[in-house]
């Protein structure tokens, strides 16, 4: 069995810095016991290392760190020249306060070289989005998002190039009542795309929030869906079409952990991520589990090609819907019956 290439990949830059700490984050929650380890970051010559290998093997993506928020990283605009060089877009993943230049001249830096831009955004309320993203500010996030759509906006104009905005959500119990409103103010300030993924939980004091944690639980979260499906219906984009939702989508209350029975990884095979201290991983799980899945190599000492043509990344290929990790993981994509590919 051989991989297709891979299309993307993710540095993990600098999981250890951020400017805020999210209840639900594997880093940076209030939750987490702080150790006193000199934080990750990778080096210039290893980014320099992976990109130009990533290039040989035609990945077109490239994602800066999503542990951690990547415009705090001292060579992120090094990673943004790499792109250009290498004729790849960047997929940009951040918690929407634009630390050091401000969301106007960042979105000048990044929207020309950019496919898709997701902000990180959990409510519709000051109260609600400041109580899940601790340290953020409501009113600052408001007109950092207005700023960033209007660069966009003007880009498209001049150039005809279009960066997807997405709103991307962690689905908890603290903000399910607020789902549908999100949709309405994610079409009223210009996204094109709402994203989420149910809770990873990594700590005692978030196992309340899960929406996976019961049968209960989930039969609230269905009725959730149908009322965001419907708004999304109902309050159109400028386009005349409805905003995209990705992940929504009802659970079975019978068996509330696995979220897709049959459902497919969307990443093995396609994409890689490579860890600050250039560990090859095959995935997005958190840290600790995906460790569990095989110790497939480093980049400083091999070649992406060698690591994705592997023995250990093959088998993992094959044998993966075995593993507990990814029986119960909730990344999965269901198939679209149409044509058997991922929706």
């Amino acid at each position: 069995m051989n991989p297709s290439k891979p299309w993307r990949i993710t540095l993990d830059t600098n999981p250890d810095d951020c400017n805020l700490h999210c209840i639900m984050c594997e880093e940076h929650s209030p939750y987490r016991k702080r150790s006193a380890k000199p934080p990750r970051r990778m080096s210039p010559e290893l980014i320099e290392k992976v990109l130009s290998e990533s290039g040989d093997l035609g990945i077109t993506e490239v994602i800066p760190s999503t542990m951690g928020e990547p415009l705090l990283f001292a060579h992120f605009e090094m990673i943004a020249d790499l792109c250009r060089q290498y004729g790849m877009s960047m997929n940009l993943t951040t918690n929407g306060t634009f630390p050091r230049l401000g969301a106007s001249a960042w979105a000048e830096k990044i929207i020309p070289i950019t496919g898709d831009v997701k902000i990180s955004w959990n409510g519709a309320t000051k109260e609600t989005q400041e109580k899940i993203m601790k340290g953020s500010q409501w009113e600052k996030r408001l007109a950092s998002l207005r700023q960033f759509v209007q660069v966009r906006n003007d880009e498209a104009r001049r150039t005809g190039h279009y960066c997807r905005l997405t709103l991307q959500i962690t689905f908890l119990e603290t903000n399910l009542h607020e789902l549908s409103e999100i949709v309405r103010l994610a079409v009223r300030e210009g996204a094109d795309r709402i994203k989420g993924h149910h809770l990873w939980v990594h700590f005692k004091e978030t196992e309340n929030l899960s929406l996976r944690r019961s049968s209960e639980s989930v039969r609230r979260w269905n009725r959730e869906v149908e009322k965001v499906c419907q708004t999304a219906e109902t309050h159109l984009l400028p386009n005349g079409k409805p905003i995209l939702l990705e992940n929504i989508y009802p659970l079975n209350p019978r068996n509330p952990q696995v979220l897709l029975p049959d459902g497919e990884c969307p990443f093995l095979g396609k994409e890689i991520w490579v860890s600050a201290a250039g560990r090859f991983d095959p995935c997005c799980a958190p840290d600790k589990q995906r460790r569990v899945l095989g110790k497939f190599g480093n980049i400083k000492e091999q070649s992406l090609s060698d690591i994705w043509h592997g023995d250990t990344y093959l088998t993992l290929m094959k044998n993966y819907a075995d593993y507990p990790l990814c029986k119960t993981c909730n990344m999965k994509r269901k198939l679209r019956c149409d044509d058997g590919k991922l929706a």
